[in-house]
């Protein structure tokens, strides 16, 4: 049985998209799916638990490495599908995901980036962002990762990190890693360029804390490094015709590096990968 774990911090208004879009065509028993509402303040639990076989676990903390441990521990079968509440995933996506991980531990299916009705600014950033070689191989940036029993086995508790995505992602060579092919999770950027800044200053301050603890041997993952030049090399050169877009994209990233040092959350110089997570 394929068990799905959602860590969900006030999602009323997206969990039952999320939920109904599992169960739409699912056979009794296929799935066994745990919500973990965390911290909510809002009816995220009540809305899941009106899903009939949805086991839901009300968490009186927002913190999602431990919504995940809670959801783990409830879970009960494998392989096990880590789903962002706010991502809707069909039964049939699912059962491909399942299929992956019968010749690799990891898997993960491909991503859409919702820019409609964005401002200009935040268009450009993701036209750079969204073309990242590292976001075609990573486990990152799609709301859903899927891992075998062997390879939920090759870590214990998650670490109480923010970048619980890159966290996964380093448990995996990049030939460990599927991407499953005709299903997609649609990523909703920022709708405010000042609300992109504060994202990626959260993603580099989880980014940060993850190399920091690998540094310090508290994790024993082998976390990715970060790569400076990425977007100028492998996004930019190529493609002269983006290079108004670039500069925007420069000018964001270096407003939320030093965003991050004034916050004191680590964040390191402007370039810093903040690619393990979208948005």
């Amino acid at each position: 049985m394929t068990s799905i774990v959602i860590a969900a911090h006030n999602e009323a208004a997206v969990i039952g998209r999320c939920l109904d879009a599992l169960l739409a065509d699912a056979e009794p028993g296929e799935f066994d799916i745990t919500v973990v509402a965390n911290g909510c303040t809002d009816d995220t639990a009540a809305v899941a638990a009106q899903r009939p076989g949805v086991r839901v676990i009300d968490l009186e903390e927002p913190d999602k490495s431990r919504a995940l441990n809670a959801g783990d521990d409830a879970a009960v079968g494998f392989p096990r599908v880590y789903l962002d509440a706010d991502v809707v995933l069909t039964g049939a996506a699912v059962r491909s995901l399942a299929a992956a991980l019968e010749s690799a531990p990891a898997a993960t299916v491909g991503r859409e980036l919702d820019v409609s009705g964005r401002p200009l600014l935040v268009k450009a950033y993701y036209a750079i962002h969204g073309r990242l070689p590292v976001l075609r191989d990573g486990l990152f940036g799609r709301g859903v990762v899927a891992v075998s029993e062997k390879g939920r086995a090759r870590f214990g508790r998650f670490p109480d990190l923010v970048a619980d995505d890159l966290y996964l992602d380093s448990q995996f060579s990049r030939a460990e890693k599927a991407h499953v092919g005709g299903y997609t999770s649609t990523i909703a950027t920022p709708r405010r360029t000042a609300d992109l800044i504060r994202r990626l200053v959260r993603v580099r301050g989880g980014n940060t804390a993850m190399r920091a603890a690998a540094a310090r041997g508290e994790i024993t993952a082998g976390v990715r490094a970060a790569d400076r030049s990425s977007w100028l090399r492998d996004v930019v050169l190529p493609r002269p015709w983006l290079a108004p877009a670039a500069a925007c994209y420069v000018v964001i990233t270096a407003t939320a590096a030093w965003s991050a040092r004034r916050a004191g959350d680590g964040g390191a110089a402007w370039g810093r990968d903040e690619s393990s997570r979208t948005s």
